[in-house]
């Protein structure tokens, strides 16, 4: 029997057992190496290395903010609707995984061109890198509540994607650096490549596995305009997604003003940024099974909350320390309700797929996480937005080097812990109004 018969004849039955679920979960690595890769360092890249006008560079990266938006919710209702011998999700995600890392790699190994052809070139590869990641990442977020049926199987399951994936985070931010600077940037992305495929296919083949029986037929698939009626008409998804996209802006004004209070509010080296990164995600990684153990003992909504109240408490200390130890400290207290929101979003945003599905008759993954996806991309957007807005009002000039007006010691402070502060209160506040509050959805 060929590899692809194997494939398009397996399928789960009863709960995944311990090597499947790690297997699943080990897609979490890849993913995040590549996404947190490109997001830190390809502008840098394109700009220092190969000397691209930074205005060119910014202009295709909102081209490709806006292209990966647009593709989340497009992807998403194509997989709900298009039916396989072998199932929904995998022939998107195995036909997206070589072009997925092909695509990546090119990125970092740009012909010899003029900064216009260098531009093109960035153009339609990172086109083709986009295309991809979402086929492939969506279809994988899509086939987590399938796999993973109930509360308790959801939050130990997700347990070792999340560990993968915060392990991708790190070497994404801080492997990439030692590759490129000891064996240059082809050679960064040829070794990067090369690790996440041998990742994808394991994980591919070991642990995504649709089940049986629980997908009507093509015929029953619902219309385009009922999709987004339905969607947007769930009264637990609109306050799930804003909560999500509240709680995720948080974290992205958090991550960009990690650099600017490390030099101009604790007054040490730019590298020493990453003691504090480091802190966040070393503790959220323990704090993933911490939370997997109170979900499983409450419900969805109740452990969400009390992660979504632990993250944005903590936050507000980055106003107090003057080290780069202090600091450190109040990051590792951040860490654990960063592990709870790593650990939760995915478990109650499957919970509200189970409710729809109970409603509806379809298994609707593909859209949820896509609109999830679409929305969430907003909080690039709105981090945007707020870092101009404190820095400039702080009096912030980059020309003065070190020298900075005291104002913007206290603008950074505020940008670090007041500000992601506020966007977690009304996330606090939406999830508050999330109304399923048992553990696994039961109608009424």
């Amino acid at each position: 029997m060929s590899l692809v018969t194997r494939i398009r004849d397996r399928r789960l039955g009863d709960a995944p057992s311990r090597a499947q679920t790690i297997a699943f979960g080990a897609s979490g690595f890849p993913t995040q190496l590549m996404a947190q890769t490109f997001s830190a360092f390809v502008v840098y890249f394109y700009v220092a290395h190969l000397g691209v006008p930074a205005e060119w560079v910014a202009a295709a990266m909102i081209a490709h903010g806006i292209l990966n938006a647009l593709l989340n919710p497009v992807v998403g209702a194509l997989s709900d609707r298009i039916r396989t011998p072998w199932g929904r999700r995998i022939p998107w995600i195995g036909l997206g995984i070589v072009p997925l890392v092909v695509a990546f790699a090119l990125v970092w190994m740009p012909p010899a061109l003029p900064a216009g052809g260098l531009i093109v070139w960035f153009l339609v590869v990172v086109a083709v890198y986009d295309i991809a990641f979402v086929v492939v990442v969506l279809n994988i977020s899509a086939l987590f509540p399938e796999i993973f049926r109930t509360t308790a199987e959801r939050a130990r399951g997700n347990v070792p994607r999340q560990i993968f994936a915060i392990v991708g985070m790190v070497l994404g931010t801080a492997g990439a650096p030692l590759l490129y600077d000891s064996i240059g940037w082809p050679g960064m992305a040829i070794a990067l490549g090369a690790v996440c495929l041998v990742m994808l296919v394991w994980s591919f083949a070991g642990g995504m596995i649709e089940r049986r029986g629980e997908v009507p037929d093509a015929e029953a698939a619902m219309i385009w305009s009922d999709q987004l009626r339905y969607t947007f008409g769930n009264r637990a998804f609109v306050p799930y997604v804003l909560g999500s996209l509240f709680v995720q802006t948080s974290i992205a004004v958090i991550l960009a003003a990690i650099p600017f209070y490390v030099r101009y509010s604790l007054g040490a080296a730019e590298g020493d940024g990453s003691i504090l990164l480091g802190a966040i995600f070393a503790t959220a990684i323990p704090a993933i099974v911490l939370w997997s153990v109170v979900v499983r003992r409450t419900t969805p909504r109740t452990a969400l909350l009390w992660a979504v109240a632990v993250f944005g408490i903590t936050v507000l200390a980055y106003l107090l320390p003057t080290s780069v130890l202090g600091a450190a400290l109040v990051g590792v207290a951040v860490g654990i309700g960063v592990g709870g929101l790593l650990q939760l979003l995915e478990v109650v945003l499957s919970q509200i797929i189970d409710e729809d599905a109970a409603r509806t008759g379809h298994r609707r993954e593909g859209v949820y996480f896509g609109v999830n996806g679409f929305v969430v991309r907003g909080s690039v957007v709105l981090q945007a937005i707020v870092a101009a807005w404190v820095l400039n009002a702080a009096g912030f000039d980059a020309a003065l080097g070190d020298a900075q007006p005291d104002a913007v010691d206290g603008g950074i402070r505020i940008m670090l812990a007041v500000v992601p502060l506020a966007f977690t209160a009304l996330g606090w506040l939406c999830f508050w109004l999330y109304p399923i509050r048992t553990r696994d959805y039961a109608p009424a």
